[in-house]
């Protein structure tokens, strides 16, 4: 092993073993300390992170390899949960890690931070699109069994599914992951409020659950 993957190792135990989330951290930021509960979420969050990349690096992963391991972390936090000073908070300890590691991660972050223009795109397509519906699909609340509505307004052949929907049943509150199916150009939500895209290039059908359950964990919080 070189001395500069030890450097980074050390640098990411170091990393590991801090209390990111400690009352001091958040007073130092101008922030009123979240619940012990969500502060060692987050810290659990960036530790598996830390070994994530810890564990890349004895396995000897290129520069490539690690900005992954980072890039797949950072989708595990919603933008959306957190206000402008947490999400600040949140960059701040990844640009820690990728300078750690030496991987330039700026234009991720950034991308994160401000938000991108296809979120709000969807929301604006859903309110003033046509709303002529051609076919409803509906799937079952996880919770209370209502069946959830998704409005077709129109389809074109040849369009793939690419994102899974997170969605909060109207009736009961529950968190849902739908699927609409592909060949879907534009869709009106029914009877449920959606949360967020998934998108299914980035995470598997276990990974988006997962994050289900993580916005799940926060709202309850």
């Amino acid at each position: 092993m070189s001395q500069q993957d030890q450097s980074q190792l050390n640098a990411l135990l170091k990393f590991k073993t801090r209390d990111k989330f400690s009352t001091s951290s958040w007073n130092e930021r101008g922030l009123n300390p979240s619940s012990d509960e969500i502060s060692s979420f987050l810290n659990d969050l960036f530790n598996s992170c830390a070994n994530q990349l810890i564990n890349a690096i004895n396995n000897g992963a290129s520069k490539k390899q690690l900005l992954e391991v980072l890039k797949s972390n950072l989708l595990l936090f919603n933008r959306m949960d957190y206000d402008t000073e947490e999400r600040e908070f949140i960059c701040s300890l990844f640009e820690e890690l990728s300078k750690n590691i030496n991987v330039d991660f700026s234009s991720n972050l950034n991308k994160w931070l401000y938000g991108s223009l296809s979120t709000t795109l969807s929301k604006i397509l859903n309110i003033f699109h046509s709303t002529k519906v051609i076919d409803t699909l509906t799937q079952p609340c996880n919770a209370c069994g209502i069946q959830l509505e998704s409005y077709i307004i129109k389809t074109e052949s040849g369009i793939p599914e690419t994102d899974w929907l997170i969605v909060k049943c109207n009736n009961c509150g529950e968190f849902n992951l739908v699927s609409v199916g592909p060949g879907v150009k534009e869709l009106k939500f029914g009877n449920y409020q959606w949360i967020e895209n998934v998108r299914m290039e980035e995470f598997t059908y276990e990974q988006a659950i997962a994050r289900v359950n993580q916005i799940k964990f926060k709202n309850k919080s």
